[in-house]
């Protein structure tokens, strides 16, 4: 079966990102180690990209959807790639700094997210799985009505947030690090976040928003 030409060039490009011709990856060096080595050694990157695509490429999809993920998880990377030079390599992990790159690239497409969203919202309702709201939101692929049309009411701000939280599960100092904003407006907007998703989902019980989620 023959390639398409888009999918030859992403092929291409992820490959030219990972270095799959380089060096075998190191697993015991930490994130800031393996960039700071990049620095002078590019194909080592690979190790980066390598440890965290995955787990990008899956948070875009979910916020975006499958078309969209292909494209900006391998762009995440190269800007990565390009800008290692400005990584603060005593941070030990690439992590809320991948996550910040690849939601500033999501930024571009609000409208598709939000019209993404609203689909959903027009789909036919199911069931809103209970337990805490984080868990409800981290189950948002599976397009629950409710959900979706809550999230396509947020504040872009307060949306980013709060899914960095759910979907990438990152603590609120690593999305504050992610969006370079300060700790306490992490706090606020989760907080208002979590106030207007929880007023739309009415069949959560009160019960079961005390889970042992963290």
């Amino acid at each position: 079966m023959s390639v398409s030409p888009l999918r030859a060039e992403r092929r291409s490009r992820d490959e030219q990102i990972a270095g799959r011709d380089a060096a075998p990856v190191t697993t015991d060096a930490s994130d800031g180690e393996i960039i700071a080595a990049a620095r002078d050694s590019p194909e080592r990157f690979a190790e980066i990209f390598d440890r965290h695509y995955a787990e990008i490429h899956r948070y875009v999809d979910r916020r975006l959807g499958a078309d969209a993920a292909d494209d900006i998880a391998a762009e995440t990377f190269l800007i990565a790639f390009r800008a290692r030079e400005r990584f603060d390599t005593v941070r030990t992990s690439a992590r809320p700094w991948l996550y910040g790159i690849a939601t500033n690239l999501i930024g571009r497409h609000r409208r598709s997210e939000t019209r993404r969203y609203r689909a959903m919202a027009r789909m036919e309702d199911r069931d809103v799985v209970e337990g805490h709201e984080d868990r409800v939101l981290s189950a948002v692929a599976a397009g629950d009505g409710t959900l979706s049309a809550a999230l396509g009411e947020l504040a872009h701000g307060d949306r980013d947030v709060l899914l960095l939280v759910a979907l990438g599960e990152l603590s609120y100092p690593e999305v504050a690090q992610a969006l370079d904003i300060a700790y306490g407006t992490v706090c606020s907007r989760l907080s208002r976040a979590r106030r207007k998703v929880r007023a739309s989902l009415p069949r959560l019980q009160p019960s079961t928003r005390g889970g042992s989620d963290a």
